[in-house]
C-alpha cells in the first residue's frame, strides 16, 4: 500500500531534548531584486551580503543552512499593498521596501521529512536513525500552493559529516507506514547549522555538500 505522504519539504515538529518547544521563527530578509523563487519548507542559506536565500543559490549550494523557511511579507510593487505569503516568488516587491522573511533556525529545532524512495522495511530504516543524509530536490516547489518539493534523498544516507540532514528518529503514521514504498517521514534535524554554537561557517563559504 503506498503511502499518503507527498513531497511537502521540511516541517518543525520539535526540538532535541527536553527545552521549551516554542517553534519560533526569526525574520531575515530576502534582498528584493533576488529572482529565486523561495518555498515554504525550503532549507535556505546566508549569504555575505546579509541576505538569505534558497539552498544552492551560492558556492554551489555547498554554505551551511541558516534554517528553514516558512513565510514572508513585502510590499507588492504593482499594488502598493503589504502581502503576506508561505512563499517568496521571486519577484514582485517594491525596492523601497523590505522582503522579510521568517525562518525557523534554531539549530536544535527537528523537522519531519518525506522520504524520496523506499527504505525497505522498518528494520533497516531502524537502522538509518542517526546517520546523515542530503535533499532530493532541495531547492523546488509549487507556486500554487507555495510548498516545498523537498524530500530526504534515500541514496545520500550515509555517515558522512557533511551532509545537510541528521536522521533523528521515524514519525509515527499509520497512514505513512509502508516502508517498501516512498514517503516515510523521517524526523531530522539541520547538520551543520549555522547558527549552531561550534559554529565558525562563514556566510556564503563552503562547508557542506549537495542540495
Amino acid at each position: 500500500m503506498a503511502n499518503s505522504n507527498g513531497a511537502f519539504g521540511l516541517r518543525p515538529i520539535g526540538v532535541v531534548g527536553q527545552a521549551a518547544n516554542t517553534t519560533g521563527a526569526t525574520e531575515y530578509r530576502i534582498a528584493s531584486g533576488n529572482t529565486n523563487a523561495i518555498y515554504q519548507g525550503s532549507p535556505v542559506i546566508p549569504l555575505s551580503t546579509g541576505f538569505i536565500d534558497i539552498v544552492g543559490a551560492a558556492a554551489g549550494g555547498s554554505v551551511g543552512l541558516v534554517g528553514v523557511f516558512w513565510g514572508c511579507e513585502y510590499v507588492s510593487s504593482t499594488t502598493g499593498e503589504k502581502i503576506f505569503s508561505n512563499y517568496w516568488p521571486g519577484s514582485g516587491a517594491d525596492s523601497n521596501h523590505p522582503v522579510k522573511a521568517f525562518v525557523y533556525d534554531n539549530p536544535m529545532q527537528t523537522f519531519v521529512i518525506a522520504s524520496d524512495a523506499s527504505l525497505t522495511n522498518e528494520s533497516t530504516a531502524r537502522g538509518h536513525v542517526f546517520a546523515n543524509a542530503n535533499f532530493a530536490a532541495g531547492a523546488s516547489g509549487s507556486t500554487t500552493t507555495g510548498i516545498s518539493s523537498a524530500k530526504l534523498g534515500v541514496s545520500t544516507i550515509a555517515t558522512t559529516a557533511a551532509l545537510h540532514l541528521r536522521i533523528m528518529g521515524i514519525q509515527d503514521d499509520p497512514g505513512n507506514a509502508d516502508f517498501a514504498a516512498a514517503g516515510i517521514p523521517l524526523i531530522v534535524r539541520l547538520n551543520n547549522s549555522f547558527n549552531s554554537a561550534n559554529g565558525g561557517i562563514a556566510a556564503g563559504t563552503p562547508s557542506t555538500t549537495g542540495v
